[in-house]
């Protein structure tokens, strides 16, 4: 299949959901930077929203986060020296470590999803309510399966 580069097109979906995702993020860095969290960022979501309230071992982070075990340490490790997370031993297997919040992190965790409730309503403000609710409707059919052990 050949391209025709003369023909305008309308933007590839891959683009659209990059460039929305960029203003949401863009949103809530915006919010957290007036907060006592405001060393928190982005990247720091593959912890912060695939934890369980219990806590989590690092493979199960990657997992759900879909990255390697090593970049969710990288990121964890930065956590930890931010006083947001702390490694415990898995009373199941002396070998293992469970990543959990402090009571910092719970504290950041908390206020970083009434920013993301804030932000989802700013979008139902701008677009109107009724097309972020189809927005999300389809979302969260697309995700489906994959998000089902997170929402859980």
């Amino acid at each position: 299949m050949s391209i025709d580069y003369d023909t305008p097109r309308p933007a590839l979906m891959i683009r659209l959901l990059s460039v929305a995702f960029d203003d949401f993020c863009e949103g809530l860095e915006r919010r957290l930077a007036d907060t006592p969290y405001s060393d928190i960022r982005i990247s720091h979501g593959c912890v912060f929203g695939n934890i369980d309230p219990d806590g989590s071992r690092l493979t199960d982070l990657a997992e759900r986060a879909r990255m390697t075990k090593q970049s969710v340490g990288e990121v964890t490790s930065d956590l930890e020296q931010r006083g947001y997370v702390e490694r415990v031993p898995d009373p199941s297997d002396g070998r293992a470590k469970i990543i959990r919040l402090t009571e910092r992190g719970r504290a950041a965790q908390a206020l970083g999803i009434g920013m993301i409730d804030e932000l989802e309503q700013e979008w139902a403000d701008r677009f109107g309510a009724e097309r972020v609710a189809a927005l999300r409707d389809a979302l969260e059919t697309i995700t489906g399966e994959r998000l089902g052990a997170v929402l859980a």
